[in-house]
């Protein structure tokens, strides 16, 4: 995690200096507490609310300078919307909002307000909020004005709560989440020239150090298990490919893990079947299923989860060198099934059928979850707003929906069915790597089902949600590190015991 935010707890009491940040719902009213930590001065927010036809809407602020009464540079109201809301309030989304209004300055927080939960929980979700809100990608930066992004160097919070000896146990268990989302970002933001498939699996060799246990598969091993498949999409790069298969063992010795894979794709131009070049810099991001996984990992080893878990991707190159595999070619994949290549820009799916495989006969999963930006079409269905879910197990997608629901990276599901997957039956081989334009993250999702077997599987398609990502109260960066916490909230609820 980039160390753009310092936190740490306090007991409740004001400040001497920095900022000083109250939190008040629509009705303007502080808590008993901060009321009379104020004084005279809370009556300042009132006046000042009314000038400024400041209303306390959740998200909104309102800043008073140099603050008559108080020792502090500033009084920052932050809002928290209606009474009724409140305990339906998103903690990480305010922690967001809150490191926005401190970005880059000193700044205390009293977390206390009427009908606020603030329990451990609650502590915890606001301090992630306010890590991912800080984060920035600015190492390739050599000159940085005062206006680029919101790093303005360290910023300093202090929580002040009621029991500040059981937040900094708070505090320290989600500190890893914070490191596994931002891992992940930094993996998607990197440029393609310096995370090659050989460094992205270097970087997670990485999680070593945390206790994961790290295989590398390398060209030769690779052909030698028959993934052929996946090596065909790499062969046009003069990059080799690799497979990083990342083993935590947290719960019970004989209990199956879970297994989730991800896609590497570390740049994707298409193949043979280029793409157009106008936004083809964006396809520096069409690893973000791979980023996720890694991220996943790192959070689940540095809380020490009680689950056992096996993290999977591959990763390679796609590139049109006089190598790289042609529409029209056949290629026989890990399974022993057979798939004619139709566009080689579909090479996603090649790359994730064989670890899919791979990981299936192997492991023995009790489920497989996969994630990939793997289509174009879920964007038109869904824009940035859901990942797509595709299931072969109705309790597998409802925890992943709750998951969702409960960390806000929302999850919608489609339909599988036997029409669609008849759209990928091939003349030649036993399917093609695409059905056509309609319906192409369906199709694309029937061609992967191919390969899971009886096991309990998702696909995630996160073309619309791991790159590119929307500016929000917590994500500032291209790379939203989507995935990260959705999963991590599912082993948490589901997997350890």
């Amino acid at each position: 995690m980039p160390d753009a935010v310092k936190l740490d707890v306090q007991p409740l009491s004001l400040p001497e200096g920095g900022d000083l940040i109250v939190l008040a719902g629509d009705d303007l009213a502080l808590s008993e507490a901060v009321t009379g930590l104020l004084g005279e001065a809370a009556g300042l927010v009132a006046r000042a609310a009314a000038a400024e036809r400041f209303k306390g809407k959740a998200k909104s602020a309102l800043t008073i300078a140099a603050p008559a009464g108080l020792s502090v540079d500033r009084l920052i109201v932050v809002g928290l919307g209606a009474a009724k809301d409140r305990a339906e309030l998103d903690m990480v989304q305010l922690g967001g909002t809150i490191a926005g209004k401190a970005s880059g300055r000193t700044a205390t927080v009293l977390l206390d307000a009427p009908g606020l939960e603030a329990g451990a929980d609650a502590l915890g979700d606001l301090a992630l909020g306010m890590r991912m809100r800080l984060y920035a990608f600015d190492r390739y930066k050599t000159k940085k004005k005062d206006d680029d992004a919101e790093d303005k160097g360290t910023t300093r919070i202090a929580i002040a709560v009621a029991d500040p000896g059981a937040a900094k146990k708070v505090l320290k268990a989600r500190d890893g989440l914070a490191q596994g989302v931002a891992l992940a970002r930094d993996l998607v933001n990197e440029p393609p020239n310096v995370l090659g498939p050989v460094e992205f699996a270097e970087r997670a060799a990485a999680l070593e150090k945390l206790g994961v246990e790290v295989e590398i598969l390398d060209e030769r091993q690779l052909a030698k298990i028959g993934m052929r498949a996946l090596l065909a999409v790499g062969q046009g790069s003069e990059r080799p490919s690799r497979v990083a298969i990342m083993r935590w063992n947290g719960g019970r010795k004989g209990v199956k893990p879970l297994a989730v894979i991800g896609k590497g794709v570390v740049f994707d131009t298409g193949g043979i079947s280029i793409k157009p070049a106008a936004g083809m810099e964006d396809m520096k991001g069409d690893m973000a299923g791979a980023a996720c996984v890694v991220g996943l990992m790192h959070a689940l080893a540095s809380r020490k989860a009680r689950a056992n878990v096996v993290g999977a991707i591959g990763l390679v190159e796609n590139m049109p060198d006089g190598k790289a595999q042609r529409p029209g070619d056949i290629v026989t994949t890990l399974s022993g099934q057979t798939v004619e290549i139709i566009n080689t820009d579909a090479e996603g799916r090649l790359v994730l059928a064989d670890v899919i495989t791979y990981v299936r006969d192997r492991y023995e999963p009790v489920a497989m979850i996969d994630l990939a930006t793997l289509t174009g079409a879920i964007l038109v269905a869904l824009a940035q707003e859901h990942a797509g879910l595709f299931c072969n197990d109705d309790a597998l997608a409802e925890r992943l929906a709750a998951a969702g629901k409960a960390t806000g990276e929302s999850v919608w599901r489609m339909p599988l069915g036997p029409a669609y997957d008849k759209m990928i039956d091939s003349k030649v081989a036993d399917m093609k790597n695409t059905g056509g334009r309609h319906g192409g993250s369906i199709t694309a999702a029937q061609f992967l089902k191919r390969f899971v077997g009886d096991t309990p599987w998702a696909h995630l398609d996160i073309a619309g949600t791991g790159m590119s990502a929307p500016q929000t109260e917590i994500n500032k960066s291209w790379g939203s590190g989507w995935g990260v916490r959705l999963l991590d909230r599912l082993v948490r609820d589901h997997y350890e015991g």
